[in-house]
């Protein structure tokens, strides 16, 4: 085993992302490794005998660097790496944010014919992020998303799913978002409780959330970065539309994927163009 180490957050959460590149003293890349969903980078390659600069990096934390000795045996252990949040923070400065439309995404993958997807995502959304300043758990998190933005790349689907057998943008303009709480999953994920309006309908939907950081943006603000995930069931929304090919499998999948890649700007409002 040539190099091994465990990459780790402040609270001893795995940082799965991490990428660890190693150097030997003329500055030269001797070895380039990622860490598994563990935070464990383990390489069996081994070193020549001497001193090296370890650089750990990860998107959303402040990079770390170490010197690691390597013996005659070619191993370097270089144990436990603690990454840092980038800018310093834990979690996001409290108060109100806005979440930038042209930096975010809100997308959905559903199954097509059993055996591939097809992802889609609604382009005209609006949301608002509100940081408890005694208790992240009394957060709050709005979206109003416009139903006829959605988007899949092809404009006969687009239109179906316009249509009265899916999203019925006529009598249902507006999906919305409310979240009703906020539990903790970890040292930088939560479980989001909160109630969708879809199609007329009002379910409880529940995100996962995961933070990956907050930083200063070319514009003088500051923004801060998320990532929601959670599955949906058509069924739930009184979306029932489906038609059944050869073998009895049904073109459309029932359930859909629903991917959230947010970024937000600290502040009441977005900065001027």
């Amino acid at each position: 085993m040539g190099l091994t180490a465990k990459i780790r957050t402040r609270d001893g959460w795995a940082v799965s992302h991490a990428v660890v590149t190693v150097t030997d003293m003329t500055g030269a890349q001797v070895l380039r490794a990622e860490a598994d969903v563990e935070g464990a980078v383990r390489d069996v390659n081994p070193l020549a005998p001497g001193p090296y600069t370890v650089i750990v990096t990860a998107v959303g934390y402040a990079p770390a660097a170490a010197t690691a000795i390597v013996t005659a045996s070619g191993r370097a252990e270089v144990g436990t790496v603690t990454l840092a949040r980038q800018g310093g923070t834990e979690l996001p400065p409290p108060g109100p944010w806005t979440v930038d439309p042209a930096h975010s995404t809100v997308g959905a993958v559903a199954q097509h014919l059993g055996i591939s997807s097809v992802r889609g995502r609604f382009t005209d959304f609006a949301a608002t992020v509100e940081i408890a300043p005694d208790d992240i758990a009394k957060s709050r998190v709005e979206a109003v998303i416009r139903a006829a933005s959605i988007d899949t790349g092809n404009g006969m689907r687009d239109d179906h799913l316009r249509s009265a057998d899916f999203l019925d943008v006529a009598r249902f303009p507006e999906i919305t978002y409310r979240s009703t709480g906020l539990d903790p999953a970890g040292s930088d994920r939560w479980t989001v409780s909160g109630e969708l309006t879809l199609h007329g309908v009002v379910r409880p939907v529940a995100l996962d959330l995961a933070y990956l950081g907050t930083g200063a943006d070319p514009w003088g603000g500051t923004r801060a970065a998320f990532r929601a995930t959670t599955e949906l069931h058509r069924e739930d929304f009184a979306m029932n539309y489906n038609q059944v090919v050869q073998a009895g499998i049904a073109a459309i999948g029932t359930t859909l994927k629903v991917e959230l890649d947010v970024q937000a700007v600290q502040g009441e409002s977005l900065p001027e163009a």
